[in-house]
């Protein structure tokens, strides 16, 4: 093409590689700069909707892990208060045995007594107590069946102790220290705590039995939360070390088009001499 000073086709080309590289330049920075690869739909827009889906699936997972958690929670306070009720059965056959002594006196009896009687008060105190997150399943008064959710379908696991043992340990134990005024009543009256006992000993099988499903059900979607994150990484995430080594090269690249810019822009002056 004829020199002209009309139309720099030098400064045309290089402008036009100056604006590639800029439009790679700004592409590479962005991933720097937010550690995507895609960030946004204007990135990949195929990918990006895929991505929404994963994190969408990653925050119901996040409520289900939640949940769990609270199941996990509730389960260990049972567990707990139920295992403070069974520790105590050894002190209230013994302070039965005690009364089952006819050689003691009355004042004597009161005292054993007495001494039976605050060990179910304690009892008490454990299942009033057996509260998690405003939940008792040792008390009618707040049910004694909670479900949880198990997993983003709406599957639910529950905590149940089938009935309440608030109610059982008025009518067995307290009837069984208020009944007991003679050592030839002994078989009776332990006849009743080990009825009791039965009943403790069935809600921990059963309370450490549904407690266990919710553990394990909890360990496989905290690693099937993990297995997504990687798999949501693998498709969004920049590797940020090679971007900054492309950052650097488009940089200087990006100086060496400018500075050929520069150069094309003073050739129409090389004109000017031949009027000279």
């Amino acid at each position: 093409m004829p020199n002209s000073v009309n139309t720099n086709v030098g400064a045309l080309v290089a402008l036009s590689s100056l604006r590639g590289i800029n439009n790679e330049l700004d592409k590479t920075s962005k991933r720097v700069q937010t550690g995507y690869k895609v960030a946004d739909a204007s990135d990949d827009a195929a990918v990006f909707a895929v991505a929404q889906g994963i994190r969408g699936n990653i925050k119901a997972y996040a409520s289900v892990q939640s949940s769990l958690a609270a199941g996990e929670g509730l389960g260990q306070v049972t567990a707990a208060a139920l295992t403070g009720i069974s520790n105590l059965f050894g002190d209230l056959k013994a302070k039965f045995a005690n009364l089952a002594d006819g050689s003691l006196t009355s004042e004597q009896r009161t005292v054993y007594s007495n001494d039976a009687k605050q060990l179910v008060s304690q009892i008490t105190n454990y299942i009033s107590q057996a509260t998690y997150n405003g939940k008792n399943l040792l008390n009618n008064a707040t049910g004694t069946l909670v479900t949880f959710v198990a997993d983003v379908s709406g599957t639910t696991l529950t905590l149940s102790t089938g009935t309440s043992l608030s109610s059982s340990t008025t009518a067995i134990l307290t009837s069984a220290i208020g009944a007991y005024t003679s050592a030839g009543l002994y078989s009776a009256a332990i006849t009743n705590i080990s009825v009791f006992e039965g009943i403790v000993n069935s809600m921990s099988a059963e309370i450490a039995a549904q407690s266990r499903s919710i553990g394990l059900q909890k360990g496989f979607v905290d690693d099937l939360v993990d297995a997504t994150k990687k798999g949501l990484g693998a498709l969004v995430d920049a590797d940020v070390a090679s971007e900054s080594a492309t950052l650097q090269s488009l940089q200087v690249r990006q100086q060496l088009n400018i500075q050929a810019l520069s150069i094309a822009n003073q050739q129409p002056n090389t004109l000017l001499s031949l009027f000279r």
